[in-house]
């Protein structure tokens, strides 16, 4: 009996795909995001957004700030194309005309119910391995932040709830208080 083949998608593979369909490309397979975000998921991704946003302007900062969808190209021994639910990059010469072409310094991804461990396992590790200064995983299941900063060659992890200020690493005085987001 034969075993099933599976398709090795490329880079071309995934920017061919129709502009409605979300995927991302991890290891030659296209992982297809089927659900539409939750409420809560949006609320928290604009609110983030907003936050950072607003903060970077009001610091004259040349840092980016971009919301899903925005293709992440990863440079890692892994082929990976993701979309980060936020991404912020510093340096402007990683932007393409297809999104980010490198490690964004600070991604920031809230778990959605059907794949955890898509974020806290496989995504981690590619952040990690390409060198991602800092990624934060927000679970609004458990209501609980965990975020991850590049020391060395190590994540350091700190956990806080949707009542703390949370510390963004990258930057020295942006503290985020969830308790008191619009959520």
């Amino acid at each position: 009996m034969a075993l099933a083949q599976t398709k090795h998608c490329t880079e071309d593979d995934y920017y061919n795909l129709p502009e409605d369909v979300r995927a991302e490309l991890v290891d030659g397979q296209l992982i297809y995001n089927q659900a539409a975000p939750s409420t809560i998921h949006q609320m928290i991704l604009s609110e983030l957004h907003t936050v950072i946003n607003n903060y970077i302007k009001s610091k004259g900062g040349s840092c980016r700030v971009f919301p899903a969808p925005f293709a992440v190209e990863l440079c890692t021994n892994r082929k990976a194309i993701v979309e980060p639910d936020i991404s912020i990059i510093c340096d402007r010469s990683k932007l393409t005309d297809h999104g980010c072409a490198g490690a964004p310094d600070w991604i920031i991804e809230i778990v959605s119910p059907g794949n955890p461990g898509h974020d806290y396992i496989r995504k981690l590790n590619l952040y990690a391995d390409s060198g991602v200064r800092e990624y934060w995983i927000v679970d609004p299941r458990i209501e609980k932040i965990f975020v991850y900063y590049l020391e060395e060659t190590d994540f350091q992890i700190r956990t806080y709830t949707f009542q703390d200020k949370v510390k963004a690493n990258i930057y020295r005085d942006l503290w985020i208080d969830f308790g008191q987001l619009d959520l």
